[in-house]
């Protein structure tokens, strides 16, 4: 039913959950897996670095790029999946137009990916590139939810994609203090 799998991967909590069950429905059925990565170099003003400073930190990202599809490669090749990864490169634009766009390049099936299931503001500031692709796909697509996080003080970051700050995260209440 679904011959080409599309998994774009983040390196985030959320992308790994969305790989793990591309990799169920691929095993299950037999599919190709693709892993995409998109490195967005707009994040980068050249106007107020020198180039080799921007040329370092752009290969800084294809870096983490590579990095994290091999990981991902990793995970599904211990699954007895063998991917393909891919390595986009944008300057500018939302990435779900680079997803959309491999999609129907590869001539994929199915998408499945991860969202990290924002509301309200948070899903404005941020944006959600699981939204953009469900709405432009020609394709289905299966989006994976992560799990909600407790908020904290501190940033979290780990070196991934999932580095926001705690406002990004659920609240939780403690009881202590409160009359």
């Amino acid at each position: 039913m679904y011959g080409k799998i599309l998994v774009p991967v983040d390196g985030s909590e959320t992308s790994i959950l969305g790989l793990n069950e591309a990799i169920k429905i691929a095993k299950a059925q037999g599919s190709q897996l693709r892993l995409v990565h998109i490195v967005n170099e707009l994040i980068l003003d050249y106007t107020y670095s020198p180039g080799v400073y921007a040329t370092n930190l752009i290969e800084s990202l294809r870096k983490a790029g590579r990095t994290v599809l091999d990981v991902a490669e990793t995970v599904a090749q211990r699954q007895g999946i063998k991917p393909e990864c891919v390595l986009l490169e944008s300057i500018g634009g939302p990435e779900a137009d680079f997803i959309l766009a491999q999609a129907e390049e590869w001539q994929a099936d199915l998408i499945v990916m991860g969202t990290h299931g924002r509301r309200g503001f948070l899903r404005v500031a941020l944006g959600s590139d699981a939204e953009q692709v469900v709405h432009g796909a020609t394709v289905p697509v299966f989006v994976v939810r992560g799990k909600p996080k407790a908020c904290t003080l501190a940033t979290s970051c780990a070196g991934t994609a999932d580095c926001y700050p705690s406002i990004a995260c659920n609240s939780t209440r403690s009881s202590a203090g409160s009359t």
